[in-house]
């Protein structure tokens, strides 16, 4: 049987299931007495703020008020049915109807949300591990779809170690990436989640580098003590200061010293320029199969400060 796994939106849409119960009128009659989840493209939202889905066997409709869940109660927003548009959406079957001489199928997107919530979101617990696709960006934080569209606040802070100027530098709307339940707001049905905790610990990632190697990096952060130079997502390091460097800028730099008591890597700037430039390496601090982490410690053993995050 058919089973659906309440991953983000876009997950089903191309599994042999999925395709089965749309290729006919009776498949879709079987998924609406089994009450599964299915997924196809939105093409169209008419004057009454209506999404019109691809079935392919027959039309399908979601009206307005089908298309969000919103455990609060607010009512949808007109934007929230018309970015659905040209984009996979999750939905139950609900019923059938004559429209025009065809049969139509009525949809429901809120209640394919509602069952991924209370069977899934609403049960997990702060440090369980999950697959999510970033959906928009904004100055504070990437928002990202944690399950048949339901949406996560992952804040600019909670994204790596090392500081970045805004989401964009490190994430593209569409990206599939893991994050971390960091906290659950039951009372609003709200989620936020972390991302850094999986992206290594200090000695992960200074592993990749030696003392005296020149390796490329990013300037995220400019400041009149020295610019500092991301060389992983959760690793930078200090360079001299220097006029004539801008945030975003590529940066061939030595590696002088590598300090673990003192979290440090000491960096002399051998050139920059302009251009887009990603750092190459990133750590992935656990193996896929680790779904729950209960602390995570960034700092080394040796270090007398401690930074860790403990999931309670």
């Amino acid at each position: 049987m058919f089973r659906c796994e309440y991953g983000p939106e876009g997950t089903l849409l191309a599994q042999p299931g999925n395709r089965v119960y749309l290729s006919s009128l009776e498949g879709l009659e079987r998924a609406a007495c089994e009450g599964v989840i299915l997924e196809a493209m939105a093409v169209r939202c008419d004057e009454r703020f209506r999404l019109t889905v691809d079935l392919g066997a027959v039309r399908g409709y979601i009206e307005r008020d089908e298309v969000m869940y919103l455990p609060n109660g607010e009512s949808v927003r007109d934007i929230a049915v018309i970015t659905r548009v040209g984009k996979a959406v999750c939905f139950k079957v609900m019923g059938f109807y004559r429209e025009n001489g065809r049969t139509v199928a009525r949809l429901s997107r809120r209640e394919a949300q509602r069952e991924c919530y209370d069977a899934f979101l609403s049960s997990l617990l702060p440090g369980d591990v999950l697959d999510a696709k970033v959906t928009h960006l904004e100055n504070f934080g990437a928002f990202v779809d944690i399950g048949c569209g339901l949406v996560s606040l992952l804040s600019i802070d909670c994204i790596s170690v090392s500081r970045i100027s805004h989401p964009s530098d490190r994430f593209r709307v569409g990206d599939r990436i893991r994050v971390v339940m960091k906290h659950h707001d039951a009372a609003n049905g709200r989620i936020f989640v972390t991302q850094k905790e999986l992206l290594g610990t200090w000695e992960q990632n200074a592993a990749l580098f030696a003392v005296g190697q020149t390796v490329a990096g990013i300037v995220r952060s400019i400041e009149p003590y020295g610019i500092f130079v991301e060389l992983t997502p959760n690793l930078a390091g200090l360079a001299e200061y220097r006029p004539d460097m801008t945030v975003g800028q590529t940066a061939a730099v030595y590696i002088k010293n590598i300090i673990p008591e003192r979290m440090k890597l000491k960096l002399v700037l051998i050139d920059s320029y302009r251009g887009e430039c990603e750092p190459s390496r990133r750590v992935e601090g656990y193996p896929r199969s680790v779904t729950h982490i209960d602390r995570w410690q960034y700092s080394p053993a040796a270090s007398p400060r401690v930074i860790e995050t403990i999931f309670q």
